[in-house]
Parts: C-alpha cells; sequence; structure tokens
C-alpha cells in the first residue's frame, strides 16, 4: 500500500502546518508533493498543472517558508516575491491564500489589479509589502508611476501563464520580466505545454525541474458526470426542476455567453432561488460580491461565462451544470474541475440541445468515455 505523506514531511515549518490543519488539509496534493521540496531548495519549476490541483499551496507555502527564514536577517522593506496572475478574481484568490497559510507569521503581502482606484494598493505599497500579487497591466502602471519597484524580487512566480498569453499579455509580461533582477527563483505554472508556452518558459526558467499533474483529458475521476438531451427553449424550464428537487444546496452553472448568464439568473431569481451572474461587463465589485456571496452561501446558484469562472475556487462545491455546452471540448474539463477538487467527491450535470451534439462528441472522445444519458421530463 502507498504510503500517505504529510505536509510535516515536506519540511514545512509549524505555522504552515497549522494554518493548512485548520483549513483542514493534511496531506499534500501530487502537485504540492512534487513541487514543495524543490521550491525550498530554491529551484527554478515548470509546472504543468490545472486550477484545482492544489498549485497556489505549490508556491505560496514554500514562498511565505523561504521568506520566514530571511526575516531576521533582512528587515528591508522592498518587494521579495511577485505573483503573476491573468485576472483580478485569480489574484484575490491567491492573496487570500497567503493569508490563510502566513497569518502567523508577520509576512505582508498586497494585491494589485486595475478596475478600481488605485489609491488603496498604493498606500499598502508606500508602507512595504513581502508580497505583490498582481495582474499585468496595474502592476505595470503602477511601476511607470514609480510605485513599484522590483530590484529585490527574489521569488517570481507566473501563473497560468497560457491564459495570460490568451488574453494578449505577452508584451507586459516581457516588459515585468525586464525589470527583474536576473538572479532570482522563477516559478512558472500553466495548464498546458503549447509550443508558445515552452518558448516563454525557455527564456525565463533556469535548469527547471519540470512538475506535472493529471493531463487535461483525465476529468477529475471523482466527479460523477451526466447529460441530459432537451430542447433549447426547455433548458430554463429543466434547470428550475434539477434545482427544485432539493440535493442541490449550492451550484455552479455554466452559460456560454454574458447575456445568457444574466438572462438564467433573472429567471432563477424570479423562481424564488437566490441567484447572481458573473461575467466580464460586471464591474470589478459586482464580482466580488457576487463571489463573496456564493462562497458564504448567501447565494445559491452562481450563473458564470467561462472566462469570468477562471479563479472561482470554492470549497466543497457539490455541483457543476453546464447549461450550454461550450465549444472547446477542453474548456468543459475545465469547468467540471471546479467540483470533486483536493479528494472531495461532485456532480456535473451537462443540458444538451440538438445543436450541441458535435460539442458532446468531442467532449466524450476527450475524457475516453460516453457521458452518461439522465431521463427527465422536458426533453
Amino acid at each position: 500500500m502507498q504510503q500517505i505523506m504529510t505536509f510535516s514531511e515536506l519540511k514545512l515549518i509549524k505555522p504552515l502546518v497549522s494554518a493548512l490543519d485548520k483549513k483542514g488539509y493534511t496531506e499534500p496534493t501530487p502537485i504540492q508533493e512534487q513541487a514543495i521540496p524543490h521550491v525550498l531548495e530554491g529551484k527554478d519549476i515548470f509546472g504543468c498543472a490545472q486550477t484545482g490541483t492544489g498549485k497556489t499551496a505549490a508556491f505560496a507555502l514554500p514562498i511565505l517558508q523561504m521568506l520566514t527564514a530571511k526575516k531576521a536577517t533582512n528587515s528591508s522593506r522592498a518587494i521579495k516575491a511577485l505573483i503573476l496572475a491573468p485576472t483580478r478574481e485569480l489574484a484575490l484568490q491567491i492573496s487570500e491564500s497567503f493569508t490563510a497559510y502566513g497569518n502567523q507569521l508577520g509576512i505582508s503581502h498586497t494585491t494589485v489589479f486595475g478596475g478600481v482606484n488605485q489609491n488603496k494598493q498604493t498606500m499598502s505599497l508606500k508602507r512595504g509589502v513581502d508580497i505583490v500579487v498582481a495582474t499585468p497591466g496595474r502592476l505595470l502602471d503602477l511601476m511607470q508611476q514609480g510605485f513599484v519597484k522590483l530590484d529585490a524580487i527574489e521569488h517570481f512566480v507566473l501563473d497560468e501563464a497560457d491564459r495570460m498569453l490568451d488574453m494578449g499579455f505577452i508584451n507586459d509580461i516581457k516588459k515585468i520580466i525586464a525589470k527583474l533582477p536576473s538572479k532570482r527563483q522563477t516559478l512558472f505554472f500553466s495548464a498546458t505545454a503549447a509550443p508558445d508556452i515552452m518558448k516563454l518558459a525557455n527564456t525565463i526558467l533556469r535548469n527547471p525541474v519540470s512538475v506535472a499533474v493529471s493531463p487535461v483529458s483525465s476529468t477529475a475521476t471523482l466527479v460523477q458526470q451526466s447529460v441530459f438531451y432537451v430542447k433549447r427553449e426547455n433548458k430554463r424550464l429543466l434547470l428550475k426542476h434539477v434545482l427544485k428537487n432539493g440535493t442541490i444546496e449550492h451550484c455552479l452553472v455554466f452559460t456560454r455567453t454574458k447575456r445568457g448568464a444574466d438572462k438564467v439568473a433573472k429567471e432563477l431569481n424570479s423562481s424564488g432561488i437566490t441567484a447572481e451572474a458573473i461575467h466580464g461587463n460586471k464591474s470589478q465589485n459586482a464580482r466580488e460580491r457576487a463571489l463573496k456571496g456564493f462562497k458564504n452561501r448567501s447565494i445559491r446558484v452562481l450563473v458564470a461565462t467561462d472566462i469570468a469562472s477562471r479563479g472561482i475556487d470554492v470549497d466543497k462545491l457539490s455541483h457543476v451544470i453546464n447549461f450550454e455546452l461550450p465549444e472547446v471540448a477542453e474548456t468543459y474539463v475545465h469547468r467540471i474541475g471546479r467540483t470533486g477538487r483536493a479528494g472531495a467527491s461532485g456532480i456535473a450535470l451537462s443540458f444538451c440541445a440538438q445543436d450541441e451534439m458535435t460539442y458532446l462528441r468531442d467532449i466524450n472522445k476527450l475524457i475516453k468515455k460516453n457521458i452518461a444519458v439522465s431521463p427527465h421530463p422536458f426533453s
């Protein structure tokens, strides 16, 4: 029988282990087990891992530990670690992890992102912080205004690099990297190892250790999947029927468009089901409010588009519903990976109309199995 590893066996300091304990994490996920020892040794990492694999802790824990060890000898208030994330949601998520894991260590951090007034961010930068979690656009902006200096950076993390490239951030990233000291540790994470990703990784990593966990086609094995064949015009009826069933307390619903997300949320609310839509056209505050309500369960259903959903990381989410199937099969895997995380089980339901059958075929092909078909009263 394979020996189960614990966090203390990864040579993590007591305050980190007890913070993990408090969150109910007792054993590391595969990416944490593989990456943490190498990061603690100061090596560069090329990590191939999706969201939901526990990769934030794989870099946050060792960075906190290394900064704590140096704190006694280095009291400078210069920024020592920089984490770049593609979206505000993901930046805030990462920031929450630093808060949760490092609350006993006295290591300070701040989050820098666009779409909100910069004053609060510049105030904390002026006070001096050890770690900055940032989106590329706002970071560059603050660098140009002289609020951010990167010449003392010891640890640099590029998270969701594939998504950064998709969103057109490559030039911003290059400008930021040009300002970093050449003597630093770089941790690079991406869900894919496509040629343009490898090209970028090769320019910024030095003798990296590669760590990888389950490829995109292996959907979370703990997620129970089923599909409902349904006419497009009956999808909302079916959704309300499924939600009225009572076993679904908390659920993430995916639509393909922003308008679709708004319509579904509106319809659910008018049927007495608390729902909120989250997408790119919503203000930052509205998105944060919706996410907070969903996390503290005052909102039962969060209706999201794919772009907005990256960075939604909710503990113990039991259900994901694909109100519309995505056009790209890999997106389906990312969506259902929101449930069944870190060892918990989950359920993914998909609504498939006649014009979505080709998408379903692509998904079945990618995950190498046919999703079970469920009967219902609204075919």
